[in-house]
């Protein structure tokens, strides 16, 4: 028997398990650099605010939703374009006088395509 070839495997079986142990080695070295980055990172952050520094309710108590009817601003006719900041910025809608709010039709959902009959 040839002594030869069993002491080149066990020259590579060595090689095989020191190639695994540093990849893990350098694994465990980038994590536990990143927990020392995020530290670095929270540590310059702002503190956490205490409890009496939390937002409270109003003394008038919750503020509820307030349901308005409210109708477009009519653009202005003109010769040319207008741009948008000629037509009245981000103030698109006003208050109605109307203060029934519109519904849909006795026969019709409002959704289009919704497979309904619609308003015959």
């Amino acid at each position: 028997m040839n002594m030869e070839w069993t002491d080149i495997a066990a020259e590579r079986s060595v090689l095989g398990g020191i190639a695994p142990f540093l990849a893990g080695v350098v694994v465990v070295a980038m994590l536990i650099g990143a927990l020392w980055l995020g530290a670095r990172v929270r540590a310059r952050e702002p503190r956490r605010p205490h409890p009496d520094e939390q937002p409270r309710i109003p003394e008038g108590g919750p503020v509820h939703e307030e349901q308005l009817s409210r109708e477009p601003d009519e653009i202005p006719k003109s010769d040319y374009r207008l741009t948008p900041y000629e037509v009245h910025g981000n103030q698109g809608t006003r208050p109605s006088p109307e203060k029934k709010r519109p519904r849909w039709g006795k026969n019709s959902s409002g959704g289009f395509g919704s497979g309904g009959l619609g308003a015959h």
